[in-house]
């Protein structure tokens, strides 16, 4: 099962590093992991998308994250109302023949065209994981020339709903 788990962490050398060995040492593989600066000057915030057998050992994996030195708060946003969004640049190839429906796909995504190249175009597209991949399944067959991905960034909404277990460790 997918599980999304945002840390925010002390803005340290090696602190990914830890984190990341945490998940390896345990033989947790880690889907994707994105992170960036939060708010406040000396933290960041981390994504990361874990594929795990149960809902237990997500909470194990939450409290044994909890006990790094560097870790201030550890969520489980899972089972929350969260906004999530991905970004991938997509090289593709291009005839004259294909440009415009190529633009025509484009347009229903909301993505943009980035770099135009002599045989290519570099697609910007963010989202939902579903809506990139249902992208790249369309665009494919004009010829993917490169992809790169970011993997999801999330966090929770403001507002959850009432009825919602929510799954928070915090130390803090």
């Amino acid at each position: 099962m997918r599980r999304i788990i945002t840390l925010t962490v002390m803005n340290r050398p090696g602190v990914l590093n830890r984190i990341t060995n945490l998940f390896s040492k345990r033989n947790y593989n880690i889907e994707s992991i994105t992170v960036g600066h939060s708010e406040i000057e000396d933290r960041s915030r981390i994504t990361c998308i874990v594929n795990v057998e149960s809902v237990q050992i997500a909470e194990q994996i939450t409290k044994q994250l909890n006990k790094q030195i560097d870790v201030i708060k550890v969520q489980d946003i899972t089972d929350q109302s969260v906004v999530a969004r991905e970004l991938a640049l997509v090289k593709v190839a291009v005839l004259p023949a294909t440009r415009s429906e190529i633009y025509s796909l484009i347009e229903p995504f909301r993505a943009s065209i980035i770099d135009i190249g002599k045989d290519s175009l570099v697609i910007q597209l963010t989202g939902e994981t579903n809506k990139i991949e249902a992208f790249l399944e369309l665009i494919k067959p004009y010829g993917i020339k490169e992809i790169a991905r970011t993997g999801t960034t999330a966090f929770a909404r403001g507002t959850q709903p009432a009825d919602q277990g929510n799954r928070n460790y915090s130390i803090v």
